[in-house]
């Protein structure tokens, strides 16, 4: 009878710890007992590689202070499709809890598994309502932005003195093109390679922030009406193949091998390029390669078709909660997002931390620290900015057309005018 009593023990401890093992084991959605409480396990996916160290930082901060929260951080991006990458990531049935999405093409993709946020404490402290408006729908917001953002030629101030030129002098492409030559023609004595890097291996630094900013006013300067045009105008073809024909002439070779980290950390952060196409997302990388550097950098708004000279400023991506997900773990994801936005350590950590722009009101902007994010600030606060349109681009659009096609026309496989036929031919078919 002892023995039997001990058996059946046994198999019921055993049976208990099975059961404990399959709690534990769900990656995200899901809940485990921990010292008597239920610890929510919330799986984030998302894709600002330039932030990732302190981000993965911070969440172990908020869980030190929320012991039954578990916060999973998985990081694509850079030179990674992000895009697909989220899809694959849903189609192994491993969803995540948060995930970030750009603007009204994603809502449509991702509309079964978005989350109602409009009353979040976060959504309710937007500092300007129109960054909201490329993830509502129906009345209802589906995304709260990261940050703001915005970009332009960032220039080496040093480079430029020892050159005898002036940023403030350049106000039309032409003027981009002579301050151009001039510095090309003192390269050896400055110690430069070239006077860019045009990194045309990433199709998004020429499909979606360099050709945004030429086709802005085909749409009226909207992300809305961008997403809804079944045709591609592209009035300033000209000009926008003036600015890239400048940056690939004046560039480091070959233009079609060079990326991102080439770009910002190999050339730009070590001083032998003048300036690079990017936006205050690249400082905390040139901080971290070249302190000195750093302290060296201004913003130049690039010439396009407006008399005025603009920023293109918009929020890099939103982050989305998964309705798919428990209603535990939703209401643990909004509530670290809201932490992070609205609670006085994360404001700190927002502008401290990951050095942002802020998209949420009540905070000291005079923490604003790095040089480009002030200039960026500067020209939103003046209203001298445009919208991000490539926010509103056809699915896919960007590495299946346009950015492709003028990679094609860099390494000489179509002429401008073709890849742009080719891109506006693209658009119409995904608009059908």
């Amino acid at each position: 009878m002892k023995k039997r009593s001990s058996l059946m023990l046994i198999i019921v401890l055993l049976f208990a710890s099975v059961l404990a093992a399959c709690g534990n084991s769900g990656s995200g959605g899901g809940t485990a007992s921990k010292g008597g409480k239920d610890t929510v396990t919330v799986d984030v996916f998302q894709f600002k590689v330039e932030f990732k160290q302190q981000f993965e930082e911070t969440a172990q901060k908020y869980m030190d202070e929320n012991p039954n929260v578990k916060i999973n951080i998985e990081t694509v991006g850079g030179g990674n499709d992000y895009g697909q990458a989220l899809k694959a990531k849903i189609a192994s049935k491993d969803e995540p809890d948060i995930f970030n999405i750009g603007g009204p093409e994603d809502l449509k993709q991702h509309a079964s598994r978005l989350a109602d946020l409009s009353d979040m404490k976060a959504t309710k402290n937007i500092v300007d309502e129109s960054l909201l408006s490329p993830v509502q729908k129906d009345g209802k917001t589906y995304g709260i932005p990261m940050n703001q953002e915005g970009y332009g030629l960032i220039y080496n101030k040093d480079i430029f003195e020892k050159a005898g030129v002036k940023a403030e002098d350049i106000k039309t492409l032409d003027d981009l093109e002579e301050v151009s030559k001039k510095i090309d023609s003192q390269k050896d004595d400055l110690g430069l390679k070239a006077v860019f890097a045009l990194p045309a291996k990433e199709k998004w630094v020429l499909a979606d922030h360099g050709a945004s900013m030429f086709l802005a006013s085909d749409f009226d300067n909207d992300i809305q009406k961008t997403a809804e045009a079944k045709t591609l105008p592209f009035k300033n073809k000209d000009l926008f193949k003036q600015y890239l024909d400048i940056q690939n002439e004046y560039s480091k070779q070959p233009v079609a091998s060079l990326d991102y980290s080439q770009q910002v950390e190999e050339l730009f952060s070590t001083g032998k390029v003048a300036m690079i196409q990017q936006g205050n997302w690249a400082y905390p990388t040139i901080e971290s390669v070249n302190p000195e550097i750093a302290e060296k950098v201004g913003l130049i708004a690039v010439p396009t078709d407006t008399d005025e000279l603009t920023i293109p400023v918009g929020v890099a991506n939103n982050w989305a909660v998964n309705k798919k997900a428990d209603e535990k773990v939703q209401k643990a994801a909004k509530d670290f997002l809201d932490w992070l936005y609205t609670s006085d350590q994360g404001k700190d950590i927002v502008m401290e931390d990951f050095k942002f722009i802020p998209a949420y009101k009540d905070y000291d902007t005079s923490k604003i620290s790095d040089p480009l994010s002030k200039e960026i600030y500067k020209y939103s606060e003046e209203g001298k900015t445009t919208a991000w349109v490539f926010k509103g681009y056809p699915t896919g659009y960007t590495d299946d057309a346009l950015g492709a096609y003028l990679q094609d026309y860099l390494t000489g496989k179509l002429t401008f005018d073709e890849a742009v036929k080719k891109s506006q031919d693209a658009w119409e078919k995904a608009r059908k």
